[in-house]
């Protein structure tokens, strides 16, 4: 699918992205008016070389998870709190005892969040989801603030107008005059590094089913 965000907009933030450590740009994808807009927190490897939103290991794993909730891929908009991949480079030794330094992922930063908020902010606008579902504590954050973490309100649904840039020149947030439907849970990643995190994940998602198919109806009545 054609991405919805205009090219002078994504140069702009490619630009306020160059003095930090991250590479490449992934669009987001998905249908307009979707049922359900992903919210997460930044491609990783896999996605920036192919350009396919959550299309890694941790992808896999959501997929997953919203074949369990009923709703298939091509019903949900797929974007990120940070559209460029965050990196760290750490030095390790090959199995030929030679220093190595490698990349590997890390959270992106307020300032990286700050940069590439432009993007997020039209797509809310103009895809204009019925459903968010943010992933982890970033993308929860990164539109309600963080007085909220994952950890007390996963699995709840939260009727809330969402942080947008105040201007394109600030590093400040504001409120959005639209109140939008957020539906927080875990990132599918997190059940890589805790295990016990999967049984809360699936408790969430048979609410969320719930929710959506509540929501059907009501609309279904309109």
């Amino acid at each position: 699918m054609m991405p919805v965000i205009p090219e002078t907009l994504v140069d702009l933030c490619k630009k306020r992205m160059q003095p930090y450590a991250c590479e490449g740009f992934v669009y987001g994808r998905g249908p307009m008016c979707p049922a359900i807009m992903i919210v997460g927190e930044a491609p990783g490897e896999t996605e920036i070389h192919n350009g396919m939103p959550f299309s890694g290991h941790a992808g896999k794993v959501l997929d997953q998870f919203f074949h369990y909730v009923g709703v298939e891929r091509e019903d949900i908009y797929f974007t990120s709190t940070v559209r460029s991949r965050p990196y760290k480079i750490v030095q390790k030794k090959s199995r030929d005892d030679e220093l190595i330094e490698k990349k590997y992922n890390r959270a992106p930063t307020l300032k990286e969040q700050f940069a590439h908020a432009p993007i997020l902010d039209y797509e809310l606008e103009h895809v204009k989801p019925k459903q968010l579902v943010t992933l982890g504590n970033i993308g929860l954050q990164r539109l309600l603030g963080r007085n909220y973490t994952i950890s007390e309100v996963h699995g709840r649904l939260i009727h809330s107008k969402v942080r947008k840039l105040k201007d394109l020149d600030s590093n400040e947030w504001t409120w959005s005059e639209h109140t939008y439907s957020i539906f927080p849970t875990y990132h599918p990643a997190s059940i890589f590094y805790n295990r016990s995190l999967e049984k809360d994940i699936y408790k969430d998602l048979d609410h969320l089913k719930k929710i959506l198919k509540h929501s059907e109806k009501r609309l279904g009545h309109n």
